[in-house]
């Protein structure tokens, strides 16, 4: 650890009340091919991985950090990439088994592992939920096999669709997601892929507007995109009939039947801890007096050999506390209930005064409710979102 425990229990600037609910993301940063649009920590595999040699670093990367989460209990656990779903069976059972050897997982832990239908093959899921997977997020993006090859997906439609199957036969609790304004997407395209994933009866749908990220090849060679009437339009077609499917719209981009929302991204947007291990991989941790971010080293070679000599750290920082506000809003507004004002001050440990000129410009400009006891975007907030999260940056030399 580049900061002892010691010192992070010192005094200081914040005074937060209690800790939050801790998760722990495990990144797996292989996939069998990098997507044009992709700007995550991903690697295509070249053959075989190191898969068991990984596994033995992000054990040894879970034990370095041990110490900052001492008497906590992990609420969910989410392993992401990469295309997780191209470990076996055997070393997702592994690397459960090394977590809950280490960690105190809560009795009803959600386990979400993510699936690409081009790694799906007969019984694989049923081998994930019998490792103790209790959530599969199924990355199917669309059903249509133009639009898979436009985005530069493996699996076919055919394919999506079998994996599916198997995902709702063994899983409880399962997500598809979906992607729209894809190039060369109209209305109907996107009602006919909303007709498949809907008939499936999901219990969770994720649906994401198709953005053109830096550092992609899309940036480098954008596709021409439907314009920002029709982006609108098939969201507010999403929206429509999720509803009428059930469905209620918990989160920007979050549809879910009763019971089914995903804890660990509710945990997130909540501004709630997590401990991210693995190449690249992310974390925020709380303490009395301040907050911690965390970023391991992202080249997965990189991060094996240092990971497996107990220093899995590329940086660490504690996050300023003139940056607290904008981190919490930018998280907390995206959900569609919002969020109990008291929240504020027991996740940053700053008085709600710190916010209160940029919540009477977002409440005048129409784009929040609030009472005495909860804030919540409205309507046209949730339109111009990226504007009302804007109002909490941090003023210069703040």
């Amino acid at each position: 650890m580049n900061q002892s425990v010691i010192q992070l229990h010192r005094p200081g600037q914040l005074q937060l009340s209690a800790l939050p609910p801790l998760s722990l993301y495990i990144h797996l940063p292989w996939c069998l091919k990098k997507c044009p649009y992709c700007d995550f920590n991903s690697h295509e595999a070249k053959g075989e991985f190191p898969e068991q040699r990984y596994l033995d670093a992000l054990r040894a990367d879970l034990e370095s950090s041990l110490p900052l989460i001492w008497g906590r209990s992990v609420h969910s656990v989410f392993i992401g990439g990469g295309t997780p779903s191209l470990f076996s069976p055997d070393a997702i059972d592994r690397l459960l088994s090394d977590v809950r050897a280490l960690l105190r997982l809560e009795a009803d832990t959600e386990i979400t592992l993510e699936a690409n239908p081009g790694t799906f093959e007969k019984d694989r899921f049923k081998a994930f939920r019998e490792a103790g997977v209790t959530r599969l997020s199924v990355g199917v993006q669309s059903f249509d096999d133009r639009f898979l090859q436009a985005l530069g997906r493996v699996h076919s439609a055919d394919q999506a669709r079998a994996a599916l199957d198997e995902a709702a036969r063994h899983f409880e609790t399962f997500n598809i997601d979906l992607m729209y304004a894809l190039p060369g997407q109209t209305l109907a395209d996107l009602d006919r892929d909303l007709d498949i994933a809907l008939g499936f009866n999901p219990p969770h749908l994720s649906v994401y507007h198709l953005t053109l990220e830096p550092n992609t090849y899309f940036a480098k060679f954008p596709p021409a995109l439907p314009d920002e009437d029709l982006a609108y339009a098939m969201l507010d077609r999403i929206t429509e009939r999720t509803g009428q499917a059930g469905l209620s719209r918990y989160e920007v981009s979050a549809y879910a039947r009763a019971g089914h929302r995903c804890f660990h991204n509710w945990n997130y947007w909540q501004f709630g801890d997590y401990l991210g291990i693995g190449a690249g991989a992310h974390g925020k941790l709380s303490f009395a007096h301040r907050v911690l971010r965390q970023v391991r080293w992202r080249d997965p070679q990189l991060y094996m050999d240092n990971a497996l000599k107990g220093q899995p750290m590329a940086s660490e920082e504690e996050v300023a506390p003139g940056e607290l506000p904008f981190e919490f809003m930018l998280n907390a507004l995206r959900l569609r209930e919002g969020f109990p004002l008291a929240l504020f001050n027991e996740r940053t440990g700053l008085p709600l005064s710190r916010i209160m000129p940029a919540l009477q410009q977002a409440e005048a400009k129409g784009w929040i409710e609030r009472d005495l006891a909860q804030l919540r975007p409205t309507e046209r907030g949730f339109d111009f979102l990226s504007d009302l999260q804007e109002l909490f940056l941090p003023d210069e030399g703040s």
